[in-house]
């Protein structure tokens, strides 16, 4: 996946989020944004990393996005393993 079509995925998640009545207070608490600071960073591609985490924590919530955007599931995953703070963490 390239980091162009990374973010693609990143702002699409990030629309489908917003969309979600119940889901975004939640996503906004746990980020500690509010929904004026998410809306003037939607295009950094740290912030659509976070949307992706946050996304990829529940499944039902990868097959919601992924069946209204049309995408299989695992794009998510892809487009997070390419935006930033993805590297893998070493604990040793």
């Amino acid at each position: 996946m390239t980091p162009e079509r990374a973010e693609i995925v990143g702002l699409q998640a990030l629309a489908w989020l917003v969309a979600e009545e119940e889901l975004l207070p939640v996503f906004l608490g746990a980020s500690g944004a509010d929904l004026a600071q998410l809306r003037a960073s939607a295009g950094d591609p740290a912030v659509l990393a976070s949307v992706l985490d946050f996304l990829l924590m529940d499944d039902s919530w990868v097959q919601s996005f992924a069946a209204e955007a049309g995408c299989r599931p695992e794009e998510l995953r892809l487009a997070r393993a390419v935006l930033p703070g993805a590297e893998e963490m070493n604990w040793t």
